[in-house]
């Protein structure tokens, strides 16, 4: 059975992102964003449960948005106001809908960087 997972790491720290809000999106074949899901990252920085998965997860379009500003101004990281970085997009595609895809996310407040996990 496939499924979508994600997990953040504060690079600034070396910890897990806890409580950081993430917002997954379908997107449609013109490019508009279907809100399916908002999550909140647990104290090892990953969501409670798949984001989708089973007959829920489809090929196609998706997108991660990671609402980073909010998370380290709630830390009291001194940042500019605006803060550099305040969501993060993550668009990606899904091919195969029965195997496990991983999208993590290594943050700081000035960089962060993803990969497809396992």
């Amino acid at each position: 059975m496939g499924r979508l997972t994600t997990h953040v790491l504060d690079t600034s720290t070396g910890l897990p992102a806890a409580d950081l809000s993430i917002l997954l999106w379908a997107i449609g074949a013109d490019g508009e964003r279907n809100l399916l899901k908002e999550a909140r990252t647990n104290a090892d920085g990953r969501v409670d449960a798949p984001l989708l998965e089973g007959e829920s997860f489809t090929p196609g379009f998706y997108e991660l948005t990671f609402r980073v500003g909010s998370y380290f101004w709630a830390r009291g990281v001194d940042l500019p106001d605006p803060a550099f970085l305040d969501e993060i997009p993550l668009r990606f595609g899904v091919a195969d809908a029965d195997r496990h895809l991983h999208v993590p996310l290594l943050v700081s407040p000035y960089g962060y960087s993803t990969y497809r996990g396992s």
